[in-house]
């Protein structure tokens, strides 16, 4: 592969904390691409650290709503006319039309990254004309893209029927770590990654009095001032201590030193349904046993390698349970332990990026 073929990923958040564009975005320079990694800028935005690939924020002046995302798409394509790029890669549907619009004029490949079910996540079924407006997007767009490619099989094969066009899969999983052998001080539970509505917050909350053990919660989100409040109406904040944002070099580190992790959302929509979240291979390459989802994606690794305790609900009657028999039994909680370290050998970045590679050399073949 010649090293001036040049790739650009779109994405709509501010970079500072997408850990799967990083981890693609660094391999596909250390395989000989030109990376640009092009995101929105933000008023609290800091600066971005050193990258092996160059990052470009763009200004806007709508900060949310429809306004900014007929912006921000503007702002892409006034970019793409501008810049030629052998690839445009949009992340998510929020970014497709400026990238496919882009390929067009440049008659460059267009790929499309889909993070989650963008049609079916819980802030666009809850506004049917919102939803009915993706779901036409989706099946307009979608078609156009050279290579598209999800974080799991589950949303692969959806995607591939729906829309009749073939899915490969690329999953979220980090890059393989050398374990911190230091124990932690004391047994918590730890909690990473947005708090917004549906994360199973609410209810791990509300089970906090009867589990023995301190919980730690790692991120930031929408509902952060409602969850500081249940935990100060029910007298909590010896047991619950909310942690902000926590850069992914210092999380990596906090996550080896707790004793469970935590990733049960609820069932409110077929993107969170057939999720695979980045924090269940996070818990893993840790060695941190976890309660997660009892949804297809999740069922399917733990027939493989037995990680966590798979969780109906995130509600009382089957977390407080879960978590006591986690802290109560030794024998099953090393288990899984040690399942949890044979999994990381197999799970992890070094594995996936494989598949990337030949994906994208194909594109361009």
């Amino acid at each position: 592969m010649s090293p001036q073929k040049s790739i650009v990923f779109t994405v709509i958040n501010d970079l500072r904390s997408d850990q799967r564009m990083d981890k693609i975005c660094t391999s596909l320079s250390s395989l000989g691409y030109a990376v640009t990694l092009i995101g929105r800028a933000l008023p609290d935005s800091p600066k971005l650290s050193n990258k092996p690939y160059q990052q470009i924020r763009l200004n806007c002046w709508f900060q949310k709503g429809k306004l900014f995302y007929l912006e921000y798409n503007l702002r892409l394509l006034f970019r793409h006319y501008r810049h030629r790029y052998d690839i445009y890669s949009a992340v998510d549907m929020d970014t497709l039309w400026a990238a496919c619009k882009g390929a067009q004029k440049w008659k460059s490949k267009c790929v499309l990254d889909a993070h989650e079910y963008f049609s079916e996540v819980p802030e666009v079924i809850e506004r049917p004309l919102v939803r009915k407006f993706w779901q036409y997007w989706e099946k307009k767009w979608i078609p156009h893209t050279h290579l598209a490619y999800t974080v799991n099989q589950s949303l692969a094969d959806i995607f591939t029927i729906a829309y009749k066009k073939s899915f490969q899969v690329i999953r979220n999983v980090p890059r393989s770590k050398k374990l911190n052998t230091i124990p932690a001080k004391e047994k918590f539970i730890l909690y990473q990654g947005a708090l917004n509505k549906g994360r199973g917050l609410e209810g791990l909350i509300e089970a906090m009095p009867d589990i023995p053990c301190q919980l730690k919660i790692a991120g930031e989100g929408v509902l952060l001032s409602q969850l500081k409040q249940m935990v100060s109406d029910r007298h909590l904040d010896h047991k619950v201590e909310f942690l902000g944002f926590v850069p992914p070099s210092e999380l990596s580190i906090l996550t080896q030193t707790a004793y469970i992790g935590y990733n049960v959302s609820e069932n409110i929509g077929l993107s969170y349904y057939y999720s695979l979240n980045n924090k269940f291979f996070d818990y893993i390459q840790a060695g941190l046993p976890a309660l997660t989802n009892d949804f297809p994606e999740y069922k399917r690794h733990l027939e493989q390698f037995e990680t966590g305790i798979l969780i109906e609900a995130p509600t009382k009657e089957f977390l407080i349970p879960a978590f006591k028999r986690l802290l109560d039994d030794e024998g099953c909680y090393h288990a899984l332990k040690s399942n949890c370290l044979k999994a990381a050998q197999v799970w992890n970045w070094e594995n996936e990026e494989k598949i990337l590679d030949k994906m994208y050399l194909e594109i361009l073949s």
